[in-house]
């Protein structure tokens, strides 16, 4: 059990029969009442963000949780297939439980996270840049630069993004894995 004075960014907590981590907390001791703890936390699972307030000294329970590097195998009817970078054990995990799922590779090395007392993949995280082949996008108009415009290219993942008109088939791109956005042209 821990208190609102344990809060740290990046903890792990068990709210409203779900998990979730703080992305930032703010102690508070008015002139006037007791003091109390504002927070944001974000769902594990659902990756929501709500805001809520803790009064001090309220105890919460810690949930904890453990990153692990796993490498992505092949994808099949049971969902998609990682293995542990160390222990070589393979799981499955559900397409809903991974984020940035559009931009996953075979052979990419993402972070599982677990809960580790009971083991259970609570979602994986790709790294927030990767880097992917166009496969196919309409060539640029030659001169049209004056605006930002932006059209449509197919990655080799099968994902779908805006790229800058200059952007040809068969360059490679760092894309956000955050957001599916283009960060620039990668240079071989």
């Amino acid at each position: 059990m821990a208190t609102t004075a344990d809060f740290r960014n990046g903890m792990c907590i068990e709210f409203n029969n779900g998990y979730y981590t703080i992305v930032e907390f703010l102690h508070v001791k008015p002139g006037k009442g007791s003091a109390f703890v504002r927070t944001k936390l974000r769902n594990v699972q659902t990756g929501r963000v709500l805001e809520n307030t803790f009064n001090s000294g309220v105890k919460i329970n810690e949930v904890r949780i453990e990153r692990r590097p796993y490498q992505f195998l092949y994808k099949d009817e049971m969902g998609y297939n990682f293995m542990h970078s160390e222990t070589y054990e393979q799981i499955s995990i559900p397409e809903e439980n991974i984020n940035g799922v559009a931009f996953l590779k075979e052979g990419d090395i993402v972070e599982v996270v677990v809960h580790a007392d009971s083991e259970t993949v609570l979602y994986v995280d790709l790294p927030p840049h990767v880097i992917l082949e166009v496969t196919y996008t309409e060539p640029g108009i030659r001169g049209d630069t004056a605006t930002n415009t932006l059209k449509p290219a197919t990655l080799e993942t099968g994902a779908e993004v805006r790229v800058p008109l200059f952007i040809e088939t068969g360059e490679k791109i760092k894309i956000d894995t955050r957001d599916g956005s283009y960060v620039e042209r990668v240079r071989s």
